[in-house]
């Protein structure tokens, strides 16, 4: 019984060495990792998270932008045809003044008295006009017992009147013209500026300096440049009416205003290589005023049923644009593609891409031929801003 404890001893630390042998090789040794790294396989790489959006095919408006500066459609410096001193200033800065509305007004008194002198010189000619018609009857009447060098002179000394009562109605109507030019009125409807003049100022007719300048807005114009190479297309699209203009700010973010093209300039500048234009705008919320800065676009033509996608799709490289799409297996591939017109976030694509496929529109840069992506698409209502999970 005492020599058997022993060999008992000795199975069991065998035992237990064997089981710890076993265990290691099964789940501590090098061998065993690479053993079930081998089972499982390579590691799977994570899905590029990036937004989509699909091509579609719309009417494409083809839009030609620049910069033009509006004008008021008529524009006048108002000055005095007479020379005089200013009684009365009849308007105010910044009023809109309607057509033949009263303006200034000169001392009317020196004018006035030339036109009574017309008219008292005319009624003292016809009264000596009246005189010699009774001299030439009764010469007449004497027959034979006047002389016809009496008769005949009498007779041009009635001409001669009647002729000076002619130029007596010349000078009225001219007293009367500079007596009218004292009254100062405005030759059409329009926005009257800063006065250059005061009341009891002497004015002349002979000064540069004018009273106050009017701008007509209503309507108003814009005059801006497109490149000359687009003559073609401009002057085919107005064959077919008028083409609509639309003035922003210069920042393009706010729309002022839609108006017509209403004149092609008779020649090109050769030194810019562009053709001056001229819109013309309703302008009824007077959103437009002369002299200020504004940026325009010309809808020339509009492509029909054209290959559309974001702007945010087309990718730059040394060798040309591109584009990603996502193929049924969530993976992306790239495509080379040709862009002929961009606005308003969208570009026109003539090559390389058809609609219903789905454009990378986010995430490009962690993008490779070939990987596999996660793609969020944004909510068609905005108001919402919700992403949809795919």
């Amino acid at each position: 019984m005492q020599k058997s404890r022993p060999i008992l001893w000795i199975l069991i630390i065998a035992a237990v060495a064997s089981a710890g042998y076993y265990g290691w090789q099964k789940y501590g040794s090098p061998d065993a990792g690479k053993a079930q790294t081998a089972q499982k396989g390579p590691p799977r790489a994570p899905a590029v998270p990036v937004s989509v959006a699909p091509v579609q095919k719309a009417d494409f408006p083809v839009y030609l932008t620049g910069l033009g500066t509006v004008q008021g459609f008529n524009t006048v410096q108002v000055r005095t045809r007479v020379d005089g001193q200013i009684d009365k200033l009849e308007f105010k800065e910044g009023q809109i003044v309607k057509e033949g509305d009263l303006l200034i007004s000169i001392d009317p008194r020196p004018y006035q008295a030339a036109l009574d002198q017309a008219k008292a010189k005319k009624a003292q000619d016809e009264a000596n006009l009246a005189n010699a018609n009774l001299e030439l009857q009764r010469a007449m009447k004497l027959g034979e017992f006047a002389t016809a060098q009496r008769v005949d002179t009498q007779r041009s000394t009635v001409a001669q009147l009647t002729a000076q009562i002619a130029a007596d109605e010349a000078a009225i109507a001219n007293a009367q013209t500079q007596l009218d030019y004292t009254q100062v009125k405005s030759p059409f409807t329009g926005v009257a500026g800063l006065r250059q003049v005061d009341i009891g100022n002497i004015v002349n007719a002979s000064s540069q300096t004018g009273i106050v300048m009017i701008s007509q807005v209503e309507p108003i114009s814009v005059i801006f440049t497109a490149p000359e190479d687009q003559l073609p297309y401009i002057s085919e699209g107005q064959k077919a009416g008028a083409l609509k203009v639309i003035a922003f700010t210069t920042d393009g973010k706010k729309t002022l205003a839609e108006g017509k093209l209403a004149v092609i300039n008779n020649q090109v500048d050769t030194s810019s290589g562009t053709i001056r234009l001229k819109a013309v705008f309703d302008n009824k919320d007077h959103a437009l005023w002369p002299g200020q800065s504004v940026s325009t676009r010309l809808l020339v033509r509009t492509l029909k049923d054209a290959t559309v996608v974001p702007d945010d799709a087309v990718q730059h490289s040394t060798n040309g644009l591109y584009a990603y799409t996502v193929n049924q297996d969530s993976k992306a591939e790239v495509h080379k593609i040709k862009v002929s017109y961009g606005i308003d976030g969208r570009s026109v694509v003539d090559e390389g891409l058809s609609p219903g496929q789905q454009v990378i529109t986010g995430g490009q840069f962690k993008v490779q031929p070939g990987s596999l992506v996660s793609t969020t698409v944004a909510s068609s209502d905005p108001a919402q801003n919700k992403v949809r999970q795919e």
